[in-house]
């Protein structure tokens, strides 16, 4: 009975972790009731069985709000994530009988390589969930996110579980991985509670325009022209001298209103530009045809001019584009996205007067991969522009904000979160959330964001390094058993033939 109720444990000691309670701490202990399990279970079909229950209970609560875009998205993505837990589950279980630095080894190796395929399979990968967010709501294990990213956290926190399974489970009660786990993790933490990421480059004023939508989660008639008008208001009511960026969120300029192409819309930004002396960041979208479209962040200067544009590199897929789509048409809930966005091809950085600016839209702030380039690049201030409007008053902005943090702690950059319909907030260079506003208002938040000028973080320069290296020490084990299986099994092969 115990072995059927751990995977559930499991699930919701990791969903507590996340937004909305976020506490963080359970993140440490979450997949120990897990790995327990698949330590004592007997069978294959039995370590399918708790890979599979913990994978649907705990996506199903972390992701229930995906329900505004149908049931039968939120099915098809618990599902998906729950055949990464299963196949989980299968490895660890294979390896349920070797010895325990074997084990602890594949079980820290296996969470890594899961992580990591996910984050990339299919169509570009999802990355809600990943075991290391949680790091996020301490300063402590923050500020250390410079030096071995959000998989470093998942890494080490599922050391530290694997160590208190084995410490449970084995008779013997091998302490020393869980001792060198904890180690390593108070260390990683000290460290970055005495030297947190910082910028320290030239300081800038910022205005988010967080003009709300007149119909989230719905499609109202000149649904895009509301949008539009109800910044710019928003816009007007500032003075000169209150800021010198100005940003309004994804799909603020939608289409029907798309500065580029309505000479109209442009004309009242840049009179605005003008008037406050002050740079904007738009988000936008733009149709292209009667089948595609592109959603991208315009660049204003001071004079009202577009320098530049960012499109947007990784859509949302059946959210922003359709899959081999063919093969889907038989889904009505798709009727909603009746076009596919192009995706841009590069990593544009933008030259300010204050310094380089890099930004993302939406649902690129969930990855480490969108942030890097930019920072590469020369990027000292970041801006993820986002709507949300679809999801209601859910968790989801708040688990948003909970990944973009971590990006700006992994780069020790400080982000601008700017969102339609909230929250929007100031996130400094250690990750910690200056200001924020509340869903949806329409507000004007300003804040103070400081150029990173003292170069890249080891994370900004090696990347995933913790987790490729866990890989590597799980797979090694793996292949040395399975080697030894081999040899074993000639061995035997040999004396029968003696015998």
């Amino acid at each position: 009975m115990l072995i059927e109720l751990a995977p559930l444990l499991s699930a919701f000691l990791m969903w507590a972790a996340f937004p909305p309670l976020g506490w963080g701490v359970l993140a440490v202990v979450a997949p120990t009731p897990l790995l327990a399990a698949l330590r004592r279970v007997e069978t294959r079909r039995g370590a399918a069985a708790i890979g599979f229950a913990y994978g649907v209970a705990f996506y199903s609560m972390l992701l229930f709000w995906v329900k505004a875009t149908g049931y039968l998205s939120v099915i098809a993505l618990v599902l998906l994530l729950s055949a990464y837990s299963t196949l989980y589950a299968l490895v660890v279980f294979r390896a349920r009988r070797w010895g325990s630095t074997a084990w602890w080894l594949t079980a820290i190796g296996a969470w890594a390589l899961i992580e990591l395929v996910r984050l990339h399979v299919p169509f570009g990968g999802f990355s809600w969930g990943l075991l290391g967010y949680p790091a996020g709501e301490y300063d402590w294990t923050r500020g250390a996110t410079q030096l071995i990213g959000t998989t470093g956290w998942s890494v080490g926190f599922v050391s530290i579980a694997a160590g208190l399974a084995l410490f449970v489970t084995d008779r013997r009660r091998p302490a020393r991985w869980l001792v060198l786990s904890l180690a390593v993790v108070t260390v990683l933490s000290i460290a970055g509670a005495v030297a947190p990421p910082s910028a320290d480059g030239e300081a800038v004023r910022v205005a988010i325009i967080q003009g709300n939508s007149p119909c989230p989660g719905e499609h109202c008639p000149a649904e895009n022209v509301q949008i539009f008008d109800s910044h710019l208001e928003l816009t007007r009511t500032l003075t000169p001298g209150q800021a010198r960026l100005v940003v309004w969120p994804e799909s603020s300029a939608g289409s029907s209103v798309e500065l580029a192409t309505h000479p109209d819309r442009l004309a009242q930004v840049a009179a605005e530009a003008r008037r406050l002396d002050a740079w904007f960041l738009v988000g936008s979208q733009r149709t292209l045809d009667d089948e595609s479209f592109t959603n991208l962040n315009l660049v204003l200067d001071s004079e009202g001019e577009i320098v530049g544009e960012y499109r947007k590199k990784h859509p949302v897929p059946f959210g922003e584009y359709v899959p081999l789509r063919p093969l889907f048409d038989w889904i009505p809930a798709l009727d909603q996205v009746p076009r596919d966005l192009v995706r841009g091809t590069e990593d544009t950085v933008f030259e300010l007067p204050q310094g380089t600016l890099g930004s993302i839209i939406s649902f690129e702030g969930a990855f480490p991969r969108s942030t890097r380039p930019l920072v590469e690049a020369g990027a000292g201030l970041l801006v993820v522009a986002t709507n949300k409007a679809s999801f209601g008053d859910s968790p989801v902005s708040d688990q948003f904000i909970a990944m973009t943090r971590m990006r700006a702690a992994e780069l020790g950059t400080p982000v601008v979160h700017a969102a339609i319909t909230g929250r929007s907030a100031f996130i400094g260079a250690d990750g910690e959330v200056e200001s924020r506003t509340e869903a949806f208002e329409a507000d004007i938040l300003l804040g103070t964001a400081n150029y990173r000028t003292s170069g890249l973080t080891p994370y900004a320069r090696f990347g995933d390094w913790l987790q490729y290296l866990a890989i590597a020490a799980g797979g090694a084990v793996v292949t040395a058993e399975w080697l030894q299986r081999r040899r074993d099994r000639s061995a035997a092969s040999e004396t029968e033939v003696d015998a």
